[in-house]
């Protein structure tokens, strides 16, 4: 596989954001190169590049999909100690809203 340094990867070749940002998505095609990105203390960063030519418009999205997508978010933003909606996605270090993990503090007015 053919490994590209940071900005010098051949025209027709695209990561997956990039595609995304075009519409379209690698559609079930190999990785066909990776460009790397060095970086001084760790490994450099790795990203897979797809052929354009060969991808395939973005699904749109359903109503179905869009159900369940906004019920998974409500479940993120639902307390489960209070069961209220926290108006935010509950941070998982926490598992539960602000409120209900720190109830001796009260906010400031």
């Amino acid at each position: 596989m053919p490994i590209y340094r940071w900005r010098l990867a051949p025209d027709g070749l695209a990561t997956r954001r990039q595609l995304r940002a075009q519409g379209l998505r690698p559609g079930g095609q190999p990785v066909v190169a990776q460009v790397e990105r060095p970086r001084r203390r760790r490994g450099p960063l790795v990203a897979y590049l797809y052929r354009v030519d060969l991808a395939l418009p973005v699904r749109p999205m359903t109503p179905g999909r869009t159900a369940a997508l906004q019920r998974a978010m409500a479940a993120r933003r639902t307390c489960p100690v209070c069961r209220r909606d926290a108006g935010y996605c509950i941070p998982r270090s926490l598992g539960m809203c602000v409120p209900c993990a720190y109830p001796d503090q009260q906010t400031a007015a």
